[in-house]
């Protein structure tokens, strides 16, 4: 399948659209509001990492559009998405809920799940909510770590810092280390501050309790066993120079379900150099690994 490079790091412009679900006016984009011939295509759902919007996506997504749906949102207390609700929850089946009433709403029948960090585990409940509708999974940097309780405290304790704290973010020293903790390899100017105004336009307590939540070793004994049964045809990447997940964690997962379900199909891609953000410091190289996986899904389905 041919790509199509942006020729620059701009935002890919789709209409503004706007869901109300039991907690938020979730904001979405979905290349078939613009291009109407999208829907006959299968769609590439992604679901964004903590602290993130969407707008991260956009080079990928660019990369894929000639041949795919695309489809994109900010969870609750990220990006443009309000929240509506007196007590909003924020937990995985909650952010699964809404992508949920996303794909009914926009009546998806066919779907390639692809989540990013805690993303990656709205992604996993999803392929098991919807085995009927996914085509393939992939999950990004969020592997399963054997961190002692000590450290998970320790973790915790430091997300809770870094969300108190987070205005200091707005100065350029802060700015230039929050880029350099997400990317091992430079990333567009424009999308280094977006990343930045993610994060300190995330809701406070979205982020303190997905930081959290995102290390609760009950939890992260669901995702472990979600991943390694996805139904459907599984993607692992990672960037071996991650700073902000340890890439070993990936790998682990991967071993996991070749050893537990030999019988399901699973392919792990590591990136030399790269960090937690393949999307936007190796978006050519990427797509390419994104369109083979479709691809494989395709072959394996009429098999």
């Amino acid at each position: 399948m041919r790509l199509n490079p942006s020729s620059d790091a701009t935002e890919r412009r789709l209409p503004v659209s706007i869901l109300q679900t039991a907690q938020s006016l979730l904001y979405y984009e979905d290349s078939a509001t613009r291009f109407e011939r999208d829907r006959e295509k299968p769609a590439v759902l992604f679901i964004n990492g903590w602290a993130m919007s969407a707008r991260y996506w956009s080079p990928l997504a660019e990369r894929l559009s000639p041949n795919f749906r695309i489809v994109c949102l900010d969870q609750s207390g990220t990006g443009r998405t309000r929240l509506i609700a007196k007590n909003p929850v924020f937990t995985i089946e909650s952010f699964a809920d809404e992508v949920s009433a996303l794909i009914e709403h926009l009546r998806l029948s066919r779907l390639h799940l692809v989540g990013h960090s805690m993303g990656s585990m709205v992604a996993a409940e999803l392929a098991h909510r919807h085995q009927d509708l996914a085509l393939s999974t992939t999950i990004i940097a969020c592997g399963i770590f054997p961190y002692s309780a000590v450290q998970m405290q320790i973790l915790s304790a430091f997300i809770r810092a870094s969300v108190s704290l987070k205005f200091l973010f707005r100065l350029d020293v802060f700015k230039r280390a929050f880029a350099r903790k997400a990317a091992a390899m430079p990333i567009p100017k424009d999308y280094e501050t977006i990343l930045v105004n993610d994060f300190l336009e995330t809701d406070a307590d979205a982020a303190e309790k997905v930081g959290t939540f995102s290390l609760n070793p009950d939890i992260l004994r669901r995702y472990r066993e979600q991943v390694v049964s996805i139904p459907s045809p599984l993607l692992l990447v990672v960037g071996k120079a991650d700073k902000t997940i340890p890439p070993e964690g990936m790998n682990t997962l991967y071993e996991t379900r070749l050893r537990e379900h030999p019988e399901l199909f699973a392919r792990f891609v590591e990136f030399e150099d790269v960090g937690h953000l393949p999307m936007l410091e190796v978006p050519d190289a990427f797509a390419e690994i994104l369109l083979a996986h479709f691809e494989e899904a395709k072959r394996l389905a009429v098999d």
